[in-house]
């Protein structure tokens, strides 16, 4: 009786949807100019098909403050924006639950916009995860600073792919000229052995 107990209560657990953590994903950091609109990415890996209950939601915490605050939720499908925040006008919804993408954009940002922007995502049965957190920086002009960084960065990319492609045609260049080498060294080897073999066989007088 308690083996049959035991058993029924495995199955059951195992038919049981169980919790499996979330990985919530956004950017680092994000740049924007003055009075430009910028998106912000969220998205999340879960071993899970995709719910229809997956919910997504963002808290904005201003430069220099200690609380954040709720401005975006997206459930049941419909989003909700603050009506009294400081994005009520101005965020938008861009992302697509289906493919697991709880973006968002905010149009015309300013000095004021500078903060850390959090986004939380759930697939239930998955809830358990952290949240993740992008810092946004509003500039009237690009930073040098970053354009230099971003520069170098293709830069040194581009400088690699040469590097190999000079590596690549550099072998083969190689390759080809030994395998020649070897070529003409085994003929020229031929033909001499040929021509001591005439003057050893011609007719003696």
């Amino acid at each position: 009786m308690l083996t049959l107990l035991v058993l029924t209560a495995a199955v059951l657990l195992g038919a049981a949807p169980q919790s499996e953590s979330i990985v919530v994903y956004t950017g680092w950091e994000r740049h924007a100019l003055m009075g430009s609109d910028v998106r912000l990415s969220c998205s999340f890996f879960s071993w899970r098909w995709t719910s229809e209950d997956v919910t997504f939601s963002w808290s904005y915490r201003p430069d220099g403050a200690k609380d954040s605050i709720s401005i975006f939720h997206y459930t049941g499908g419909v989003p909700y924006v603050d009506n009294k925040g400081p994005f009520r006008d101005r965020l938008e919804f861009v992302g697509n639950p289906a493919r697991r993408d709880g973006s968002i954009l905010i149009r015309n940002v300013d000095f004021n916009d500078n903060g850390t922007f959090t986004c939380d995502a759930k697939n239930p049965p998955d809830i358990v995860g952290r949240p993740s957190s992008v810092r946004l920086l509003v500039f009237e002009k690009i930073p040098i600073q970053a354009g230099v960084i971003t520069g170098a960065i293709i830069g040194v990319v581009l400088g690699l792919l040469i590097l190999v492609v000079a590596i690549y045609y550099l072998m083969r260049f190689l390759v080809a000229r030994r395998v020649f080498d070897l070529s003409v060294s085994k003929h020229g080897k031929k033909g001499k052995g040929k021509e001591a073999q005439q003057r050893q066989a011609g007719p003696s007088k």
